[in-house]
């Protein structure tokens, strides 16, 4: 006799094919009517429009940008400012017409199976309803192409150096922050300190704790979560470099606001100047920190998980300021967008 569990798997595994099949035929239903186009051939649409298309509008494969359409992913690491950003977000989204969810995953697990990453793309592909939308939480990068989707969401996210995340989250842990100062913490009452910690050789300070923003932008395979791993190292390079429009460093935050209203205003319109006033820049505080000695930095410094991770953040703090000073200046000793310097000219045919 089969058991109602080995159904309910089966029926598991049968769903989850069928959306791999149905994102497959979206896929070439949409190259079929580009080919037809290119070659100048009559293309009835009635089959391309309507129910298969993914990107919300109703037409299988639209590349095109619309504003009205954008998904923006930010798959915040722990303890990087995360909060204060994604607190404007909030405060926007009625200002600016668009729609913030957050992403719970159970444990708090970066990671997903393979049928809860295809549910989410699916999700966020057809829930026209929360688009425009940002969706943020604790989540590794997960490749929307790899799923069949011709228009995929924006990935925004914030690296910080390493030793210190680490400090701020070791004593996160134990002392909480002046956010929500009465929720109990997983480590609450634990009085040891990190230099404590490394003596001892605890697990709140190993490889794995200190492995963190190179797996959250290495993504979703095993290997990203090998501490120390040569490959995770140089996947998460290039997932920042050919995936993110913007990657931004806690260390500064004005400038990483500025840029993400420079290039997302139908987001981040009113970003900067919201963050200026200060209510923002410092939601969240860990109630306690107790900086290491020089020997424990000297000890954590001659790991290769933070040699890579450290290699990681100075990665990305160098494209972050080649981004800047592109698109940056300083008005009145104040922050600001540098204006357009490109234009279009010699545009042929003329208009009637």
């Amino acid at each position: 006799m089969v058991s109602s569990r080995g159904i309910w798997c089966a029926g598991l595994g049968l769903t989850s094919l069928l959306l791999l099949l149905y994102l497959h035929l979206a896929t070439e239903l949409s190259n079929l009517h580009t080919v037809l186009r290119l070659a100048g051939a009559p293309v009835h649409t009635s089959f391309l429009h309507g129910s298969l298309g993914l990107g919300g509008s109703g037409q299988v494969g639209s590349k095109t940008l619309d504003l009205e359409e954008l998904v923006i992913i930010y798959n915040r690491v722990p303890k990087t400012g995360s909060t204060s950003l994604i607190g404007l977000a909030y405060d926007l989204c009625s200002i600016n017409g668009f729609n913030v969810i957050h992403i719970n995953t159970s444990r708090n697990s970066p990671t997903l199976s393979l049928s809860d990453q295809m549910k989410f793309v699916y999700n966020v592909s057809n829930w026209s309803e929360k688009k425009p939308g940002v969706y943020h939480g604790h989540l590794a990068y997960i490749d929307f192409a790899r799923f069949g989707v011709s228009r995929v969401p924006v990935y925004i996210n914030v690296v910080r150096a390493p030793l210190d995340r680490l400090v701020s989250y070791f004593y996160f842990l134990r002392y909480g922050d002046d956010l929500r100062p009465n929720l109990v913490r997983k480590r609450q009452g634990d009085k040891m300190t990190l230099d404590e910690c490394v003596l001892k050789q605890h697990v709140d300070c190993s490889a794995s704790r200190l492995w963190i923003q190179v797996p959250f932008f290495c993504g979703q395979h095993a290997e990203c979560w090998v501490p120390g791993s040569e490959w995770a190292l140089q996947q998460a390079k290039h997932n920042l470099v050919a995936h993110y429009l913007l990657v931004g460093i806690t260390e500064e935050m004005e400038s990483f606001v500025a840029l993400l209203e420079g290039a997302l205003p139908r987001v981040f319109h009113g970003a900067l100047q919201l963050y200026q006033r200060g209510n923002k820049s410092h939601l969240r505080r860990t109630v306690r920190k107790v900086m290491p000695s020089e020997d424990t930095i000297a000890r954590l410094q001659n790991t290769k998980v933070w040699r890579l991770e450290n290699d990681f953040y100075h990665f990305a703090a160098e494209q972050f300021h080649f981004t800047a000073r592109k698109g940056l200046t300083l008005d009145a000793g104040r922050l600001a967008l540098k204006r357009n310097n490109f234009n279009y000219e010699k545009i042929k045919p003329k208009p009637n």
